[in-house]
């Protein structure tokens, strides 16, 4: 399932939208500012953005323009009341890649978000890899050369965000939001069990590559040296 985040600070419609999204296969994450949006950027890598403009703490495009100045090139679908040409044209000169203006029908806007989710992201590899690790999220699987393993949607979201950050150590927050989203609710230890069975896999088909844990900080991909 494509994960997303909204950012819209109105609650009735964000839920509508919500609703319509999942309704196509797609998951949302809500953010209601700028502030929040751009936090939930730093703890997990989302497929698409749909974002307002008119914000309690500025106009959305703020957002988008520094996504863009930082590298992140994740689809971006503007919503807007503004329907002027220079409002337009001044949302795609920011690094919008679709712009919907509001009241807009529901399917249009699932069926916007389908288009831009089938576009490839730049700045993302398709199939992150590392080590001896190649992530291949169409079809659900860790490989290491010819040898594969399936993973349920929490472990791949998991790996993706490690494979995306190589050596770094990820915070535990991070990790869940990636695996479960920032609005759904999971138990204490759900992360403990999905990187145990991360590990697992990770044996199963021989590869060097351990997720470590990093006391106080997080986790972190790391080679075993001594594995063969």
């Amino acid at each position: 399932m494509s994960r997303i985040l909204l950012v819209e600070d109105h609650d009735r419609l964000a839920r509508l939208m919500c609703k319509g999204l999942e309704a196509a296969g797609i998951a949302a994450d809500v953010a209601g500012r700028i502030d929040s949006a751009w936090a939930a950027i730093q703890q997990m890598p989302y497929d698409a953005l749909i974002l307002d403009r008119g914000l309690p703490d500025g106009d959305g495009l703020v957002l988008l323009q520094k996504l863009r100045k930082a590298g992140l090139g994740m689809p971006c679908l503007v919503l807007t009341a503004r329907d002027a040409l220079h409002d337009r044209v001044q949302g795609l000169e920011a690094g919008a890649d679709d712009y919907l203006p509001k009241p807009f029908a529901m399917d249009e806007m699932v069926a916007r978000v389908r288009a831009l989710l089938r576009r490839p992201v730049a700045f993302h590899s398709l199939d992150p890899s590392h080590g001896d690790l190649t992530l291949r999220p169409a079809a659900g699987v860790l490989c290491r050369g010819d040898e594969s393993v399936t993973l349920a949607p929490a472990e791949l979201h998991i790996m993706q965000l490690l494979l995306h950050k190589p050596k770094e150590v990820v915070r535990r927050s991070a990790l869940e939001a990636a695996a479960w989203g920032l609005s759904e609710a999971v138990t204490p230890n759900a992360l403990d069990v999905a990187l145990h069975r991360l590990r697992r896999k990770l044996l199963a088909i021989g590869s060097r590559q351990r997720i470590v844990n990093v006391r106080g900080r997080g986790y972190a991909l790391r080679e075993d040296v001594a594995a063969e």
